[in-house]
């Protein structure tokens, strides 16, 4: 199986109350994208970063526990894809935790890529994470 995983995570402040979101999408052999589930967490209070990483971990457990072979995580957060794929290093110590459960997520995959978007590209991943804190703030 071959997944799209949009990914993303918020929080209002920063730190601030926060969520994680991620949608998984199985693609076809064309591409062609059939979105299989939604699904959001509420974090507490931390910041945005580890909000981001937090979702992309969510959306690989899950494609795990689906079976997935190929995985794309598409996110908004350009920091958490050029960390990921080596680009620049992981300075803070509680990313570099998150950072590590997703280095340890991958062998489970044939493949996982990690691809930025644009804010505009991204909005159903983003609607879980805002979905998820307005329910919290009640």
């Amino acid at each position: 199986m071959n997944l799209r995983i949009y990914t993303d995570g918020g929080s209002r402040g920063n730190p601030g109350p926060a969520a994680s979101g991620a949608v998984l999408k199985e693609l076809d052999e064309d591409g062609n994208e059939r979105e299989l589930e939604r699904t959001g967490k509420f974090l507490g209070e931390t910041t945005n970063n580890q909000a981001e990483y937090t979702a992309i971990i969510i959306g690989l457990t899950r494609a795990k526990e689906l079976g997935a072979e190929i995985v794309e995580v598409v996110m908004d957060s350009e920091l958490a894809v050029k960390q990921l794929n080596g680009e620049y290093k992981v300075k803070n110590r509680g990313i570099a935790e998150r950072f590590l459960e997703i280095y340890h997520l991958r062998p489970a995959f044939r493949r996982v890529t990690f691809r930025h978007v644009k804010r505009a590209f991204n909005k159903e991943a983003d609607a879980v994470v805002n979905e998820v804190l307005d329910r919290e703030s009640k």
